[in-house]
């Protein structure tokens, strides 16, 4: 195409593309401009010097880390709290769609969208605050522990119970909105299908295992392509609401080292954007390969 057609075709779509700008300049400003700061990875950060002027220090930043024992201990609990969500709440979200979609009558369906969705409105400060209350050393479950006769449990600090609030917390707070994109393409499968399925006899099982999940399989398998290429990202908001010092060895991310790193430790910005480079690169290998597997598996992939 001539720079006068491609001319012609953005004054024809001018609107269209009025309304684009505001989401080009927000990538822009903060998401690519940004992106300079990355070569502080490889220099030993002056405020007084800036990231520019700041000496280069090459590959140092990544053997400090590298030699640090807590970093690998985030990386193991990144991983092993991603895949989790993966293997729980990914299919959860699913479920929850088929399970709505059951439902007949269209005033009940809609009030059971409304009630799994709330949550997620809910930010992680309030929820947490929720749990400290139920889950606390005084909290609620403690109380009725104590009130029949047992001991009280440290549901908060114990390393071993850590990991399965963090999934079921989550899995509370967003299943009903990751359900919504599979409501979505559930919603436009044509009805004559179930019709035609039903007059040969079909019962809804056999719809749901013939039209329904063959028509959304397709979005499953891009929000999962989405999923894996996003897991170095262990959920830093949840995290750092719910941590504390005594679930360090089972619930410290790398999202949540770096903070502490950078704030309360002090450890150079070198250091802690290594860190951010370093799984930066990781999250995108693992989104290509999920892509690549997806669609050597037949599925549909981003690209």
């Amino acid at each position: 195409m001539t720079f006068g057609k491609l001319g012609k075709e953005i004054y024809k779509n001018k609107y269209l593309y009025v309304l684009l700008l505001p989401t080009v300049l927000y990538f822009a400003i903060f998401q690519y401009l940004p992106m300079y700061g990355i070569v502080l990875a490889f220099k030993e950060f002056h405020i007084r010097e800036g990231i520019l002027g700041s000496p280069w220090v090459g590959w140092r930043n990544f053997e400090d880390l590298v030699a640090q024992s807590d970093f690998w201990r985030a990386v193991r609990n990144t991983l092993i709290i991603s895949v989790g969500r993966i293997a729980l709440e990914f299919p959860a979200a699913i479920v929850l769609a088929l399970l709505i979609n059951e439902v007949a009558r269209q005033k009940l369906k809609r009030l059971y969208q409304t009630v799994y969705t709330f949550p997620h409105f809910i930010s992680w400060v309030i929820v947490s605050g929720i749990m400290f209350n139920f889950l606390g050393s005084d909290g609620v479950f403690n109380q009725i522990l104590s009130f029949i006769g047992y001991e009280k449990q440290a549901f908060l600090t114990n390393p071993d119970l850590f990991r399965p609030i963090v999934f079921l917390s989550n899995i509370w707070k967003e299943v009903g909105w990751s359900a919504i994109i599979y409501l979505a393409a559930i919603a436009g499968i044509n009805p004559e299908l179930y019709e035609a399925a039903h007059v040969d006899g079909a019962n809804r099982f056999q719809q749901l295992r013939a039209i329904t999940w063959p028509s959304i399989r397709g979005t499953a398998a891009i929000l999962l392509i989405l999923a894996v290429g996003n897991t170095m990202n262990g959920g830093f908001d949840q995290i750092f609401n719910l941590y504390n010092a005594g679930v360090y060895s089972t619930g410290d991310i790398i999202d949540t080292y770096v903070y502490r790193s950078a704030f309360a430790d002090g450890t150079s910005f070198g250091v802690t954007t290594a860190v951010g480079l370093f799984k930066a690169v990781l999250n995108f290998a693992l989104l290509y390969f999920a892509n690549f597997i997806v669609r050597r598996l037949g599925g549909e992939g981003l690209v």
